[in-house]
């Protein structure tokens, strides 16, 4: 099945090891040190989630509170840009860390354009009824900003942040993540369908053998998190699997090659 988007560096497998929140076993999750060493270990892909500041800029991190991942309290909305950076988001995972900060949006694309796609997760507490000045529009256009269209996939478990991606832009490729309440009982080639969207994201355990046959039958690409274990990564691999989200992209990419020179 065809990829929903461009990788830059070529995939001849037709299948794209993405790094989750970076390579979140070794770095502290969604810091561009964690995005630097997933590019570095072979990800094609990094994952990524955001939220908006206060003053409404599209900020990585993924909790609607600061508590686990920053020396920050409360919610990410109630605070500034400029606070936000003020706080460490890295100590939490080891002295060796201190210092790190929260990214902006622009800032990983800034790094990302021209070395590697991205999966823009956009977290439903950020997300609004009307697409117009939201999250979505804010996302999109730095995007386009930085001449990333081709590269990005934009996911999400709000079934209200793609249809408003598909309003603001019919183009960019957009990944519904699985969310039980808002399916009905659907399968993935019916929410795809409803929902217009280019991909299909859902965990390992819901990666059952119907679903599998349900995107190959309709050529919808699928995408599964976050598998660490080089059992299940080959067993999601073998069913079908158009990606795999790694906490560790090194080891997956390994199998990925082991896999590939074997067939």
């Amino acid at each position: 099945m065809d990829l929903p988007i461009q990788l830059y560096s070529g995939s001849e497998d037709n299948f794209i090891v993405i790094g989750h929140r970076g390579a979140s076993a070794y770095y502290p999750e969604n810091t561009m040190s964690a995005f630097r060493a997933a590019y570095e270990m072979g990800a094609e892909m990094i994952e990524l989630d955001i939220l908006l500041s206060k003053d409404g800029i599209p900020v990585v991190i993924h909790d609607e509170t600061l508590d686990r991942t920053t020396n920050g309290k409360g919610l990410v909305a109630n605070y500034s840009l400029e606070e936000l950076r003020k706080l460490d988001a890295g100590l939490w995972f080891g002295e060796e860390h201190a210092g790190e900060q929260i990214p902006t949006l622009e800032e990983v694309l800034e790094f990302a354009k021209g070395k590697i796609a991205l999966n823009i997760e956009i977290k439903t507490e950020a997300v609004a009824d009307e697409p117009s000045g939201g999250i979505e529009e804010k996302a999109l256009n730095l995007v386009k900003k930085h001449g990333m269209e081709a590269h990005v996939l934009f996911s999400s478990f709000d079934y209200r942040a793609i249809s408003h991606l598909k309003q603001l832009d019919v183009d960019i490729s957009a990944a519904l993540l699985y969310e039980k309440s808002q399916s009905a009982g659907r399968i993935p080639s019916e929410l795809i369908e409803n929902y217009e969207a280019d991909a299909f994201n859902c965990s390992r355990r819901q990666f059952s053998k119907r679903w599998a046959e349900d995107t190959q039958r309709h050529n919808i690409p699928v995408f599964i998190y976050t598998v660490n274990n080089k059992r299940h990564m080959e067993k999601v691999i073998k069913r079908g699997a158009s990606g795999i989200f790694s906490d560790k992209p090194d080891l997956l990419k390994q199998v990925v090659d082991n896999m590939w020179k074997t067939k």
